[in-house]
Protein backbone atom coordinates (compact mmCIF):
# COMPACT_ATOMS: atom_id res chain seq x y z
CA UNK A 1 0.00 0.00 0.00
CA UNK A 2 0.82 3.29 -1.12
CA UNK A 3 1.36 5.36 2.62
CA UNK A 4 3.06 8.84 1.47
CA UNK A 5 0.97 9.81 -2.07
CA UNK A 6 1.05 13.69 -3.78
CA UNK A 7 -1.62 13.30 -6.99
CA UNK A 8 -1.88 16.47 -8.69
CA UNK A 9 -0.27 18.69 -5.54
CA UNK A 10 -0.52 22.05 -6.84
CA UNK A 11 0.76 25.41 -4.62
CA UNK A 12 0.89 29.13 -5.38
CA UNK A 13 1.83 31.76 -3.79
CA UNK A 14 -0.36 34.87 -5.84
CA UNK A 15 1.33 34.63 -9.36
CA UNK A 16 4.34 32.38 -8.44
CA UNK A 17 3.71 28.64 -9.00
CA UNK A 18 5.64 27.06 -6.12
CA UNK A 19 4.75 23.31 -6.98
CA UNK A 20 3.26 22.40 -10.10
CA UNK A 21 0.90 19.24 -10.47
CA UNK A 22 2.91 17.05 -8.48
CA UNK A 23 2.77 13.27 -8.21
CA UNK A 24 4.75 10.17 -6.96
CA UNK A 25 4.36 7.55 -3.97
CA UNK A 26 6.51 6.20 -1.08
CA UNK A 27 5.48 2.88 0.39
CA UNK A 28 6.30 1.60 3.29
CA UNK A 29 9.86 -0.02 3.66
CA UNK A 30 11.02 2.67 1.53
CA UNK A 31 13.29 5.57 1.42
CA UNK A 32 12.34 8.17 -1.36
CA UNK A 33 14.58 10.78 -1.21
CA UNK A 34 12.97 14.40 -2.90
CA UNK A 35 15.79 16.23 -4.51
CA UNK A 36 16.46 19.53 -5.90
CA UNK A 37 18.24 22.92 -5.65
CA UNK A 38 17.13 25.33 -2.51
CA UNK A 39 13.58 27.03 -3.88
CA UNK A 40 13.12 23.61 -5.74
CA UNK A 41 9.38 23.31 -4.00
CA UNK A 42 10.66 20.55 -1.60
CA UNK A 43 9.74 21.74 1.38
CA UNK A 44 6.10 23.00 0.34
CA UNK A 45 5.64 19.72 -1.11
CA UNK A 46 6.57 18.18 2.13
CA UNK A 47 4.08 20.71 4.17
CA UNK A 48 1.30 20.21 1.91
CA UNK A 49 2.20 16.47 2.66
CA UNK A 50 1.32 16.51 6.42
CA UNK A 51 -1.24 19.16 6.27
CA UNK A 52 0.04 22.55 7.16
CA UNK A 53 -0.19 23.63 4.09
CA UNK A 54 -3.59 23.31 1.94
CA UNK A 55 -2.72 22.76 -1.80
CA UNK A 56 -4.18 25.34 -4.30
CA UNK A 57 -5.23 21.63 -6.16
CA UNK A 58 -4.63 18.14 -6.08
CA UNK A 59 -4.46 15.78 -3.23
CA UNK A 60 -2.33 14.73 0.08
CA UNK A 61 -2.71 10.85 0.96
CA UNK A 62 -1.47 9.11 4.12
CA UNK A 63 -2.34 5.91 3.81
CA UNK A 64 -4.91 6.57 0.88
CA UNK A 65 -6.78 8.83 3.33
CA UNK A 66 -6.88 12.72 2.73
CA UNK A 67 -3.90 14.16 4.83
CA UNK A 68 -7.06 16.23 6.81
CA UNK A 69 -8.53 13.47 8.10
CA UNK A 70 -5.20 10.98 9.08
CA UNK A 71 -4.81 11.06 12.98
CA UNK A 72 -1.34 12.55 13.52
CA UNK A 73 -0.16 10.02 15.49
CA UNK A 74 0.64 8.00 12.08
CA UNK A 75 3.02 10.89 10.84
CA UNK A 76 6.45 11.67 12.11
CA UNK A 77 8.07 15.41 10.59
CA UNK A 78 11.36 16.72 11.43
CA UNK A 79 11.39 20.12 10.29
CA UNK A 80 14.45 22.10 8.77
CA UNK A 81 14.40 24.12 11.63
CA UNK A 82 14.03 20.86 14.05
CA UNK A 83 10.87 21.95 16.17
CA UNK A 84 13.00 21.39 19.72
CA UNK A 85 13.32 23.30 22.55
CA UNK A 86 16.46 25.18 23.32
CA UNK A 87 16.35 25.49 26.82
CA UNK A 88 15.42 21.97 27.85
CA UNK A 89 17.71 19.12 27.77
CA UNK A 90 18.02 16.45 25.70
CA UNK A 91 16.06 14.21 28.41
CA UNK A 92 13.39 16.84 28.71
CA UNK A 93 12.10 17.33 25.13
CA UNK A 94 12.40 13.66 24.57
CA UNK A 95 10.21 12.97 27.27
CA UNK A 96 7.71 16.11 26.14
CA UNK A 97 6.87 14.54 22.65
CA UNK A 98 6.69 10.66 23.72
CA UNK A 99 3.89 12.38 26.62
CA UNK A 100 2.25 14.05 23.96
CA UNK A 101 1.73 11.09 21.70
CA UNK A 102 0.68 8.81 24.79
CA UNK A 103 3.61 6.50 24.34
CA UNK A 104 6.78 5.47 26.75
CA UNK A 105 10.06 7.58 26.25
CA UNK A 106 13.01 5.89 23.81
CA UNK A 107 15.72 4.67 25.38
CA UNK A 108 18.81 7.50 24.93
CA UNK A 109 21.38 4.88 25.34
CA UNK A 110 19.83 2.52 22.81
CA UNK A 111 19.83 5.95 20.21
CA UNK A 112 23.38 6.49 21.08
CA UNK A 113 22.77 9.82 23.32
CA UNK A 114 23.42 9.02 26.51
CA UNK A 115 26.61 11.09 27.12
CA UNK A 116 24.46 14.49 26.07
CA UNK A 117 21.34 13.36 27.97
CA UNK A 118 21.45 15.94 30.61
CA UNK A 119 22.91 19.06 28.34
CA UNK A 120 20.49 22.13 26.83
CA UNK A 121 19.32 21.31 23.38
CA UNK A 122 21.07 24.78 22.60
CA UNK A 123 24.69 23.36 24.08
CA UNK A 124 24.78 20.85 22.29
CA UNK A 125 26.21 20.44 18.05
CA UNK A 126 24.12 20.44 15.01
CA UNK A 127 24.54 17.08 14.30
CA UNK A 128 23.52 15.81 17.63
CA UNK A 129 20.24 17.84 17.08
CA UNK A 130 19.16 16.26 14.42
CA UNK A 131 19.79 12.94 15.88
CA UNK A 132 17.71 14.51 18.94
CA UNK A 133 15.23 15.84 16.50
CA UNK A 134 14.88 12.54 14.74
CA UNK A 135 14.24 10.58 18.03
CA UNK A 136 11.56 12.47 18.69
CA UNK A 137 9.82 12.56 15.34
CA UNK A 138 9.79 8.63 15.64
CA UNK A 139 9.53 7.68 19.19
CA UNK A 140 5.70 6.95 18.63
CA UNK A 141 6.79 4.80 15.38
CA UNK A 142 4.73 6.59 13.01
CA UNK A 143 3.42 4.70 10.06
CA UNK A 144 5.48 7.63 7.54
CA UNK A 145 8.48 9.75 8.79
CA UNK A 146 8.79 13.11 6.47
CA UNK A 147 12.42 14.73 6.84
CA UNK A 148 13.14 17.95 5.65
CA UNK A 149 16.92 18.23 4.95
CA UNK A 150 17.89 16.11 7.95
CA UNK A 151 21.63 16.11 7.25
CA UNK A 152 21.85 19.72 6.57
CA UNK A 153 25.02 21.50 8.18
CA UNK A 154 26.26 17.96 9.43
CA UNK A 155 29.56 16.88 8.86
CA UNK A 156 30.57 13.76 6.87
CA UNK A 157 30.40 11.12 9.79
CA UNK A 158 26.99 12.69 11.45
CA UNK A 159 25.55 12.54 8.29
CA UNK A 160 26.67 8.78 7.78
CA UNK A 161 25.05 8.28 11.11
CA UNK A 162 21.94 9.77 10.55
CA UNK A 163 21.14 7.80 7.35
CA UNK A 164 21.87 4.74 8.51
CA UNK A 165 19.08 5.36 11.73
CA UNK A 166 16.92 6.61 8.57
CA UNK A 167 17.63 2.93 6.74
CA UNK A 168 16.64 1.38 10.13
CA UNK A 169 13.14 2.74 9.95
CA UNK A 170 12.31 2.13 6.86
CA UNK A 171 13.12 -1.44 7.74
CA UNK A 172 11.07 -1.73 10.35
CA UNK A 173 8.14 -0.79 7.73
CA UNK A 174 7.92 3.01 7.88
CA UNK A 175 7.44 5.12 4.71
CA UNK A 176 10.19 7.42 4.65
CA UNK A 177 10.13 10.58 2.64
CA UNK A 178 13.52 12.89 2.74
CA UNK A 179 14.56 15.86 1.34
CA UNK A 180 17.73 16.92 0.78
CA UNK A 181 20.18 19.27 -1.89
CA UNK A 182 23.00 16.52 -1.16
CA UNK A 183 23.15 15.19 -4.70
CA UNK A 184 25.95 12.69 -2.96
CA UNK A 185 22.99 11.52 -0.57
CA UNK A 186 20.94 9.66 -3.65
CA UNK A 187 22.82 6.74 -3.38
CA UNK A 188 20.90 6.52 -0.20
CA UNK A 189 17.20 6.27 -1.39
CA UNK A 190 15.61 3.72 -2.96
CA UNK A 191 14.12 5.95 -5.36
CA UNK A 192 14.73 9.85 -5.78
CA UNK A 193 12.14 12.62 -7.29
CA UNK A 194 13.81 15.46 -8.70
CA UNK A 195 12.26 18.79 -8.51
CA UNK A 196 13.42 22.05 -10.37
CA UNK A 197 11.51 25.38 -10.26
CA UNK A 198 8.38 23.24 -9.04
CA UNK A 199 7.94 20.64 -10.98
CA UNK A 200 9.20 16.79 -11.01
CA UNK A 201 11.83 16.63 -13.79
CA UNK A 202 12.51 12.63 -13.17
CA UNK A 203 11.56 9.78 -10.84
CA UNK A 204 13.46 6.52 -10.53
CA UNK A 205 16.16 4.64 -8.62
CA UNK A 206 19.55 6.41 -9.18
CA UNK A 207 20.74 4.14 -12.26
CA UNK A 208 17.06 4.91 -14.13
CA UNK A 209 17.65 8.58 -13.52
CA UNK A 210 21.09 8.94 -15.32
CA UNK A 211 20.54 6.26 -17.97
CA UNK A 212 22.30 7.18 -21.00
CA UNK A 213 23.09 10.33 -20.29
CA UNK A 214 26.29 11.48 -20.98
CA UNK A 215 28.43 14.39 -20.61
CA UNK A 216 31.85 16.11 -22.22
CA UNK A 217 34.94 16.04 -20.03
CA UNK A 218 37.70 18.88 -20.59
CA UNK A 219 41.27 17.59 -19.17
CA UNK A 220 43.14 20.65 -18.23
CA UNK A 221 42.35 24.33 -17.65
CA UNK A 222 40.36 25.78 -20.56
CA UNK A 223 40.35 29.63 -19.69
CA UNK A 224 37.64 32.04 -18.19
CA UNK A 225 36.89 33.21 -22.10
CA UNK A 226 36.27 29.62 -22.76
CA UNK A 227 34.29 29.18 -20.10
CA UNK A 228 31.86 32.13 -20.45
CA UNK A 229 31.87 31.03 -23.88
CA UNK A 230 30.34 27.69 -23.35
CA UNK A 231 27.92 29.16 -20.75
CA UNK A 232 27.21 31.33 -23.75
CA UNK A 233 26.01 28.53 -25.56
CA UNK A 234 23.82 27.07 -23.38
CA UNK A 235 26.32 24.68 -21.35
CA UNK A 236 26.81 24.30 -17.91
CA UNK A 237 30.72 23.85 -16.43
CA UNK A 238 31.71 21.87 -13.25
CA UNK A 239 34.66 21.56 -11.98
CA UNK A 240 35.95 18.28 -10.94
CA UNK A 241 39.73 19.60 -9.58
CA UNK A 242 41.72 17.94 -12.49
CA UNK A 243 39.58 19.32 -15.30
CA UNK A 244 36.32 20.45 -16.28
CA UNK A 245 32.98 18.55 -17.08
CA UNK A 246 30.85 20.20 -20.09
CA UNK A 247 26.53 19.22 -19.58
CA UNK A 248 24.40 20.65 -22.17
CA UNK A 249 26.60 20.84 -25.52
CA UNK A 250 27.98 17.93 -27.52
CA UNK A 251 31.75 17.02 -27.94
CA UNK A 252 31.83 19.30 -31.18
CA UNK A 253 30.06 21.98 -29.57
CA UNK A 254 32.33 22.36 -26.98
CA UNK A 255 35.84 21.64 -29.16
CA UNK A 256 34.81 24.54 -31.36
CA UNK A 257 34.58 26.76 -27.85
CA UNK A 258 37.83 25.49 -26.76
CA UNK A 259 39.72 24.68 -29.41
CA UNK A 260 40.82 21.45 -31.30
CA UNK A 261 44.11 20.80 -29.33
CA UNK A 262 42.22 20.29 -25.82
CA UNK A 263 41.68 17.25 -24.52
CA UNK A 264 37.77 16.76 -25.01
CA UNK A 265 36.16 13.19 -24.96
CA UNK A 266 32.06 12.32 -24.30
CA UNK A 267 32.10 9.95 -20.66
CA UNK A 268 29.02 8.90 -18.65
CA UNK A 269 27.35 11.43 -16.99
CA UNK A 270 27.13 11.04 -13.00
CA UNK A 271 23.55 11.52 -11.16
CA UNK A 272 24.44 15.47 -10.22
CA UNK A 273 25.61 16.00 -14.21
CA UNK A 274 22.21 14.24 -15.16
CA UNK A 275 20.39 16.24 -12.61
CA UNK A 276 21.52 19.55 -14.29
CA UNK A 277 20.95 18.24 -17.83
CA UNK A 278 17.15 17.24 -16.69
CA UNK A 279 16.81 20.55 -14.92
CA UNK A 280 17.73 22.70 -17.81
Amino acid sequence: MTSIEARGLTRRFGDVVAVDTLSFGVEGGEVVGLLGANGAGKTTTMRMLLGLLTPTAGEALIGEVPVSEVDRRAMGYVPQGLGLYPDLTVTENVAFAAASFGVPGPSLAEAGLEHIADMRIGDVSLGMRRRVAFLVASCHRPAVLILDEPTSGVGPLGRARLWETIRQSAEAGTAVLVSTHHMEEAEECDRVVLMAAGSKVAEGAVREVIGQARTVAVAGDIGGEALAAISDEGGTVLSTGSGWRIVGLDVDGVRRVVGAEAGVEEVPATFEEAFVALSR
